[in-house]
């Protein structure tokens, strides 16, 4: 192999390991939206819970900035169904980002195997001396 084939198959090995980096991060930042929505989606399902609990003569406050402000129940048990619709929503986005970010990586980390792109020594070149 000649030394300006094995810098090309270095650099192409630079470029798919860069890659390679990079989608690890996206992935791993995926991840953590999932788990961040899926507290979410746990803390609102927990207040819905709490919310259907209540009877007529119970009050709900919402906290607007520093103060606590009265809400109606209807009102209360709407904002969390429509909140947790949309986690919901998001967890599918998220959920569909893992799934295309893990195939891209896949297809990634065969590409960095690939035998092609390994930079293996070469044999040491034949010298011919002639008397």
């Amino acid at each position: 192999m000649s030394t300006s084939t094995g810098a090309s198959l270095e650099a192409k090995l630079q470029a798919a390991t860069s890659i390679y980096t990079k989608l690890e991060s996206d992935y791993a930042r995926a991840v953590e939206a999932r788990q961040l929505l899926d507290a979410q989606k746990t803390e609102n399902e927990a207040v819905k819970k709490e919310l259907a609990s209540l009877t007529e003569q119970n009050k709900v406050y919402k906290l607007v900035g520093p103060v606590l402000m009265k809400q109606e129940q209807s009102e209360a048990k709407h904002n969390v169904d429509k909140r947790l619709e949309w986690i919901n929503d998001e967890i599918k986005r998220a959920e569909a980002k893992l799934k295309d970010v893990g195939g891209k990586l896949e297809e990634k980390k065969v590409e960095v195997r690939s035998p092609a792109l390994t930079l293996s020594p070469s044999p040491p070149e034949r010298i011919h001396v002639s008397n």
